[in-house]
């Protein structure tokens, strides 16, 4: 059998999901049961390496979970459109009449589509594992999330999980890397990615109705995290000279984040920023854990360096990544990422520059088991076998580009600087030591 089952699979959860987004949940419903059929098909009968399996069930499991959901909202959907008895009470009538007249408000129904945006449809692929180091701030995460949704008997009572996280540190340290890593790990949840521009109208009033429908679709669905990335942006510290519209957004996140009149059980707000320290204070209290995220240490930036070199073809030993993660002290990991990707291009640069190449053998690229004879590849003008000429002249198939040497990541190293600077780390730690915990 062909990979047309797996494909047709793959066009009807596409199609569910954009059902989904609109709102027609009785045809995403259906499309996603249809696409689920076609994933386990595709399990059974082609063929497919274990990996590929495992992917493919990981995915099933997330669209039934979809389904789920969705069959449950809309059998309570029907049973609130039963026809109303003879002899039932009028004024509870009346009081249907006047939901419904609620959710036929096209003001709220517009700002409802707006934050259709922030909930996050498609989990991302990120595992705890994928996060080098940070090990404090995962398993701050996995008490927040993953046990009271695993185990919800053991947060009653007094006992009760984390409702605000903070997280903060340098850019380019994993904060967001964090936030999908939740994204992927807590199951049956709802979450919500969060930036300004879906919080902020150029219409006054809007902007506070916002916050308040983002907080009252997260409490229908619960369990639900909301992650705002950059909070600094929306809560910075209160002050006279601000305009009307920024106050008014911070006292409603104020409210709903811990009102008088609002039930958050089941609901996380995870804030991520650079500069905590502009923060306004109450904002600030109401993150309940303020988890400083670090630059990594050495061994963090030796995972770092494997996890985006991955498999690319290279010749780099344990000792080479070793002195690589001891070179770049005080480098995030984003900066790490960048260095690495320009390392993962010198290959490519050699290809363009050279003036000669070789034959070699070397592994298809259509299939990696199969050896082939006749391969080119660039070399010095001196190399035995040597032939000028250009890479213009090399078919395509027949390109076997070089690994990637230490030489290589060395001269990325040399044209790199990291992007942390010293002032702000001091400022960070001080943040931490007056506020915050180590992650």
């Amino acid at each position: 059998m062909s990979g047309g089952t797996l494909q047709k699979a793959i066009d009807l959860v596409t199609k569910a999901t954009e059902e989904d987004k609109k709102k027609n949940y009785q045809e995403a419903f259906r499309l996603y049961e249809h696409g689920v059929e076609y994933f386990l098909h595709a399990i059974k009968y082609e063929a497919q390496n274990e990996r590929s399996k495992e992917s493919i069930r990981a995915k099933c499991i997330q669209y039934l979970e979809r389904a789920e959901k969705l069959k449950a909202y809309l059998k309570k959907d029907k049973e609130k459109k039963k026809p109303v008895k003879a002899g039932e009470n009028e004024s509870k009538k009346g009081d249907e009449n006047n939901s419904d007249s609620e959710d036929d408000d096209p003001d709220k129904k517009k700002l409802l589509n707006q934050l259709e945006g922030a909930i996050v449809m498609e989990k991302p692929n990120v595992k705890w594992s994928d996060v080098a180091g940070l090990e404090g701030a995962k398993e701050a995460l996995k008490e927040a999330v993953i046990l009271p949704i695993k185990f919800p008997h053991l947060f009653t009572g007094k006992r009760k999980p984390w409702k605000g996280i903070l997280l903060f540190g340098p850019p380019g340290t994993g904060k967001s890397f964090l936030a999908k890593a939740v994204a992927t790990e807590a199951n049956n949840s709802t979450f919500f990615s969060v930036s300004s521009s879906h919080l902020v109208s150029k219409w006054l009033g809007e902007s506070e109705k916002l916050v308040k429908n983002l907080f009252e679709i997260a409490r229908q669905d619960k369990p639900s995290i909301i992650f705002i990335d950059e909070i600094d942006s929306l809560c910075s510290s209160r002050s006279d000279n601000e305009s009307e519209s920024a106050r008014r957004i911070k006292t409603e996140f104020l409210v709903q984040m811990q009102g008088v009149n609002t039930d958050n059980d089941g609901i996380l707000v995870l804030g991520a920023t650079n500069i905590p320290w502009v923060l306004d204070a109450a904002i600030r209290r109401r993150f309940e854990k303020r988890i400083y995220i670090p630059l990594p240490e050495e061994m963090a930036r030796l995972h770092i360096f494997k996890l985006h070199i991955g498999n690319t073809p290279n010749s780099l030993s344990e000792d080479d990544f070793r002195i690589l993660a001891k070179k770049t002290d005080g480098y995030s990991g984003a900066d790490i990422s960048v260095l690495v990707r320009d390392a993962l291009m010198q290959p490519v640069r050699k290809v363009q520059t050279a003036t000669h190449f070789r034959r070699v053998r070397g592994p298809s690229r259509s299939d990696p088991n199969q050896i082939i004879d006749d391969l080119l590849t660039p070399c010095s003008p001196g190399s035995p076998g040597a032939i000028e000429m250009s890479w213009m002249n090399v078919p395509g198939e027949k390109l076997l580009e070089p690994v990637v040497t230490m030489s290589d990541v060395l001269l990325s190293l040399a044209n790199s600087k990291p992007t942390v600077n010293d002032g702000d780390l001091i400022k960070l730690k001080s943040f931490m030591e007056d506020f915050g915990q180590e992650g």
